[in-house]
């Protein structure tokens, strides 16, 4: 357990047990002031994380930033192997990043590609992530192909088979799209992936923190996550696993001095493990509460993180499914903590400054965030109420109150 200036991790008293939400509320300072199902955006931090945060830039204040760095070194180098546990994968496959995005970005950018390649991604893509396609398709010629969806509104894993021949280059989808409460099946599509050999990037953005995660059960090459969603870390923080299959023949599009040395003038040596992927400079202090962070989730079990979500999301749809018109817009055969609605007589952004108003923080999910999907349904704007461990069912009672008021 870690004491230094008042940082520690989460109690033994919490390890291995079902959740005990009284006490895991009196951890989180925000639960005092705010009704907060915003946490698919940003989540409320817990004591420990923001006592690590407060830590650190006390420290730098006082002594220095590179004196701190060298004081916290083992707290900071702790974050890969905490990812690796979080992952089940190994310390040396896993880099830190300034955020989700950056981390996709880098693995993304360090894949070869040519004129004629063709990656397959999900109609629930994140915007961000469409754009980068694009970009890509639009100076290398590589075409970009939509999985369709199943029935239920997830990819649609036989679509997926079908169109794989020797032009696929790439498979990258989005676990939990940012417009939806759907949990595509990315189990299932490693398991296509690997029998191809098609590298898999998968953008675990939402799901880090929310549910379990083990890219050997996944097949996935890739993965990036951001801290300040359900793993409650700090802003500006994320990580990126590599399968150190992949890590051999990968070269980053940005290099640095930490990212490789300079051996002569006209030669550089690439680091063998994922912080290549990295900058030297970085976000210490996010990079220890980071660290914190997903201990702290760890502590507190991964399933059992899910099941107490599942289980609110589940009451929420409900009580919005009864409620006069409010129309649920989740797709999927699985769907997680991440709950959309549209009413008929109020806009989405209407519905979030009411809610504002009262205390309560959700958000909107436009057309940009998930513009295939968003479009294909005739949709344009989506109320996100996003739940997580620390939320009550008389919390989602009063939510639907003043929904309905």
């Amino acid at each position: 357990m870690c004491t230094k200036n008042g940082c520690h991790f989460v109690s033994d008293r919490l390890h291995n047990m079902t959740i005990n939400v009284e006490e895991l509320r009196n951890d989180t300072l925000g639960c005092n002031n705010v009704l907060h199902f915003n946490n698919a955006g940003s989540s409320l931090m817990p004591r420990p994380v923001a006592n690590a945060l407060k830590s650190f830039l006390e420290s730098e204040e006082k002594i220095g930033g590179y004196e701190t760095a060298a004081a916290y070194a083992e707290q900071l180098e702790r974050v890969y192997s905490s990812g690796a546990r979080l992952l089940n994968c190994s310390a040396s496959e896993i880099a830190f990043l300034e955020n989700a995005t950056r981390a996709w970005q880098m693995a993304f950018y360090s894949i070869p590609f040519s004129k004629g390649d063709r990656i397959l991604t999900s109609v629930a893509e994140y915007g961000s992530n469409v754009i980068a396609y694009r970009q890509l398709a639009n100076r290398t010629g590589v075409e970009i192909v939509h999985v369709p969806n199943d029935s239920t509104g997830q990819l649609d894993c036989n679509a997926l088979e079908d169109l794989i021949d020797d032009r696929v280059k790439l498979i990258a989808v989005s676990h939990i799209p940012t417009g939806g409460g759907l949990v595509n099946p990315v189990a299932a599509i490693g398991r296509i992936t690997n029998k191809a050999g098609i590298p898999y990037l998968l953008d675990a953005c939402q799901s880090a923190g929310h549910m379990p995660l083990d890219v050997e059960t996944i097949g996935c090459d890739f993965l990036s996550l951001t801290g300040r969603k359900y793993l409650r870390g700090p802003r500006a923080t994320g990580l990126l696993y590599v399968r150190q299959s992949r890590l051999n023949f990968m070269e980053p599009v940005f290099l640095d001095q930490h990212a490789a040395d300079l051996v002569s003038p006209t030669e550089y040596v690439l680091r063998e493990d994922a912080k290549k992927f990295e900058n030297w400079e970085q976000h210490f202090a996010g990079k220890y509460g980071l660290s914190v962070a997903i201990d702290y989730a760890l502590d507190i079990g991964l399933e059992n993180i899910r099941d107490r979500i599942y289980k609110l999301a589940t009451k929420l749809r409900a009580e919005l499914a009864g409620s006069p018109r409010i129309t649920v817009t989740d797709e999927g055969a699985e769907q997680c903590g991440i709950v959309t609605f549209i009413s008929d007589n109020q806009s989405a952004a209407a519905i979030k400054s009411l809610m504002s108003d009262q205390g309560i923080n959700v958000s909107v999910s436009d057309g940009s965030g998930t513009l295939v999907s968003f479009q294909q349904r005739e949709l344009t704007a989506v109320v996100r109420a996003s739940v997580h461990y620390f939320n009550t069912e008389s919390e989602i009672d009063r939510f639907i109150k003043v929904l309905n008021s």
